[in-house]
């Protein structure tokens, strides 16, 4: 199980991501987000497997979903549940990741 909270910047809004993988071929993702289009994106996840997730060359539901319903290109939520995906999938050990924006 692996748990990550993404405060996406500016917008305001807060999403966690509760990751639960049996096995590095499938997981289940819990969604509580304050975001409406992270929401749409909740409502169709079903199951995922954490190897299309977690490379480019793979088929990701997850980027699939972020296409259709984020019209953010830099939204951070994105990168936080694929890392919520593979720490649960035992893919990769959990460390936080930071981005600092600065003007």
């Amino acid at each position: 199980m692996a748990k990550v909270t993404v405060e996406s910047g500016i917008c305001g809004f807060t999403t966690e991501v509760l990751a639960e993988a049996p096995d590095m071929f499938s997981c289940n993702l819990s969604i509580n987000t304050t975001c409406p289009n992270i929401q749409k994106i909740a409502a169709e996840l079903g199951t995922l497997n954490p190897l299309d997730e977690i490379s480019f060359k793979g088929d990701s539901r997850l980027r699939g979903l972020f296409f259709q319903y984020c019209p953010h290109a830099a939204c951070p939520v994105l990168p936080g549940m694929v890392k919520a995906v593979e720490v649960a999938a035992g893919l990769a050990l959990p460390r936080d990741a930071h981005i600092y924006v600065q003007k």
